[in-house]
């Protein structure tokens, strides 16, 4: 279970690293308020979940300016381009000793809704085997953050929270990271 949670950080890391540590362009800073985000999954052993993040624009500042020095670290390749649709990203991170190439489009208006369809290859998944897998994170903006939250509190299935303030805390669970 822990390599399943290492796994999740790393895997929730690459994500925030390829989306937002980006080169060329910024992502727009989300409305600040409450997000769902449904992150569906295929070809991985972490499951589908649901979970919640409260935000504000200081947050959104915050959590890229903390995750642009772990991506410089982390990454050999990390670009963000603006298209007619959206952005598109494209990384080559590693992370917890595993090589991990991502692709991911990224569509919406960051103030209701905005979808991120991403492709990623690991040259080692749990049990050291390459893992190719599939991630689509449906995000919508639900309205005001609960009386009981603060700007980057995420809300996780099974009632756990924790902050994105936090995330250095969490790369000690990551195998091999510094």
């Amino acid at each position: 279970m822990r390599k399943v949670l290492a796994f999740a950080i790393a895997g929730g890391l690459l994500l925030a690293l390829s989306a937002r540590g980006a080169v060329a362009d910024e992502l727009p800073i989300r409305k600040a308020g409450l997000w769902e985000m449904k992150v569906l999954k295929s070809g991985s052993p972490i499951p589908d979940m649901t979970m919640q993040h409260c935000t504000d624009e200081t947050t959104d500042k915050d959590m890229n300016n903390s995750v642009s020095p772990l991506a410089k670290q982390a990454c050999s390749k990390q670009d963000l381009r603006k298209t007619a649709t959206g952005y598109v990203s494209d990384s080559v991170c590693n992370i917890a000793g595993a090589s991990i190439t991502s692709h991911a489009e990224i569509v919406g208006d960051f103030n209701s809704a905005y979808t991120v369809n991403s492709t990623s290859h690991s040259d080692k998944g749990p049990g050291g085997k390459p893992l190719d897998t599939r991630t689509a994170i449906e995000a919508k903006w639900l309205g005001a953050c609960k009386a009981d939250q603060k700007p980057g509190d995420i809300m996780m299935p099974g009632g756990m929270k924790m902050n994105v303030k936090d995330m250095q805390k969490l790369k000690a669970l990551i195998p091999g990271a510094k």
